[in-house]
């Protein structure tokens, strides 16, 4: 019997998911945690509060992408100008925040479309993110509550933008109106950020500076006496098993109930990165399951597969709105960022206990049978039944939803294109079958097949049987004679043949031709 999840588990991987999100590298929100967590200890803070910060810092950023297709609208990379921002000064505020902004309008455009860009900025386009603090603060306090999250965290994590002077959003508190784990999270931030970039030095002389303003003065100073010592054995790739050391006490455990609505809000969350996206991880979840049922697969696999889907665009957030959201053509150097979305899944969820199974099977919804797919390129068995399932309901679920180069397709143009991604040897005719089934299209339901042999395998069986080698094989059906070669291998293995005339006299015995 697997031990229940851990609380802990499921936001550390958001706070890896932060990272991407915000243009970071990753593990920054991991070294901040640990940074917050020694310096609390240090300071004598009390158990539940150190419990409290340990949430907060994890989940501190996660709405940094709540707004990315405003950012990339009118900063052109979502990812660019929040790495900027780091860099630039965290957390500016009035003319400094408006210089910075207003400068980086554009970048990377032509001339005269910068400066149209900063003309219908002016125009009205600064309303599109007047208020950009209270929108990361608000969505990071709904996520909270939706994952279940105990104690003051979710109502401290409204105040994750204020600042010790009183300048910052979205209630201008100053001071120590602002939670004590508001204040060392912030100061951790920074000190992360800057000691990896630049050092140790560096982190204290950008501590130093920031108190009074930025940080509060009281906690700059203990830090900077410290700092060497905190900093000490904080690696610069932070382990999660550290990170999981790091909770004060034994953590809080979540039901299955709890761990499907957590994944349920944490899918719609990432889904929320681009208006072109919303509503597409609960979708495919949901179809990929029906699916499943379909085919007979067992209670824990049908679970397995829904939860896969809502985890299997997290790493989405890892690729920058300019793309997303882009309407034309994709750069090959895009696309390359395009195909690591699956990959950045996966390792998002690879520490978990919990969620490494999800991320092991999530990594399959965009591979093809063919070998067209990424991240891998894998092609037949390779791909597991349920990987199939997920690349089905995904391409069906896409094709019913606008893209910035596309309308939406109807549910009948969606299914005729499922098929010829069947015919065409790209999609597994079964998984397509169930999902259309699923989707309330007219399917018949297909006779079992011989020794397990699939639908291109039986059509390269019948090639063969008529004499044809491999060569003619391929052309016909339009793969290369290296697939063509992979199908015969596990012809010959599900019907126990060795050659080309036994694997014909099975096909004759059988009913094939």
């Amino acid at each position: 019997m697997k031990p229940p999840a851990r609380m802990a588990e499921l936001v550390a991987a958001l706070a890896v998911a932060t990272d991407l999100g915000l243009g970071l590298p990753t593990e920054h929100v991991l070294r901040q945690s640990l940074i917050a967590m020694r310096l609390a200890e240090r300071l004598g803070v009390p158990e539940q509060e150190r419990v409290d910060l340990y949430y907060v810092s994890l989940l501190a950023w996660v709405g940094c992408w709540v707004d990315a297709y405003e950012q990339a609208k009118w900063w052109t990379d979502d990812h660019a100008i929040k790495s900027a921002a780091y860099g630039n000064g965290r957390n500016p505020v009035g003319v400094q925040m408006m210089r910075f902004g207003f400068s980086h309008l554009g970048q990377g455009l032509p001339s005269l479309d910068r400066l149209r860009l900063r003309l219908a900025f002016v125009a009205g386009g600064r309303k599109e993110v007047d208020g950009i603090a209270a929108k990361h603060c608000s969505a990071a306090h709904q996520l909270a509550v939706r994952i279940g999250v105990t104690g003051s965290v979710a109502e401290e994590l409204l105040q994750t933008w204020e600042r010790w002077d009183g300048r910052g959003a979205p209630a201008g508190l100053k001071g120590e109106e602002i939670a004590r784990s508001v204040r060392i999270v912030a100061l951790a931030d920074v000190a992360a950020y800057h000691e990896l970039e630049e050092g140790v030095d560096a982190a204290i002389a950008m501590v130093r500076g920031y108190a009074g303003s930025l940080l509060d003065p009281a906690l700059a100073d203990e830090y900077c006496a410290c700092a060497p010592e905190l900093l000490a054995d904080v690696a610069p790739e932070v382990t999660w098993e550290a990170v999981l050391a790091a909770e004060p006490v034994l953590g809080q455990t979540m039901s299955d109930e709890q761990v499907v609505a957590a994944l349920e809000a944490i899918a719609d969350f990432a889904d929320v990165k681009s208006p072109f996206t919303i509503g597409h991880s609960r979708a495919v979840a949901d179809l990929s399951a029906e699916a499943a049922r379909d085919m007979g697969l067992p209670a824990d696999d049908v679970a397995l597969v829904r939860r896969a889907g809502l985890v299997a665009d997290l790493g989405r957030l890892g690729v920058s709105n300019a793309i997303w959201d882009k309407p034309g053509p994709l750069s090959r150097a895009q696309w390359e960022r395009v195909r690591l979305h699956p990959y950045l899944t996966e390792r998002m969820l690879a520490g978990s206990p919990t969620l490494s199974e999800l991320g092991t099977l999530a990594i399959f919804h965009h591979e093809r049978m063919d070998g067209s797919g990424y991240p891998r390129r894998l092609t037949g068995d390779a791909i597991p039944p349920a990987g199939r399932l997920l690349a089905a309901a995904d391409c069906y679920c896409a094709m019913l939803e606008p893209r910035p180069h596309r309308a939406a397709r109807s549910a009948e143009e969606a299914g005729a294109e499922l098929r010829r991604d069947v015919h065409a040897g790209r999609l597994d005719g079964d998984a397509v079958d169930a999902t259309l089934r699923a989707a309330g299209h007219r399917v018949a339901r297909r006779r079992a097949r011989v020794a397990g042999l699939t639908a291109r395998e039986i059509e390269v069986l019948r090639l063969l049987a008529r004499g044809q080698s491999n060569r003619q094989i391929a052309d016909e059906l339009v793969v290369s004679h290296r697939t063509v070669g992979s199908h015969l291998e596990h012809i010959y293995a599900k019907t126990s043949t060795s050659n080309r005339a036994m694997a014909r006299l099975f096909a004759a015995e059988h009913g094939l031709l």
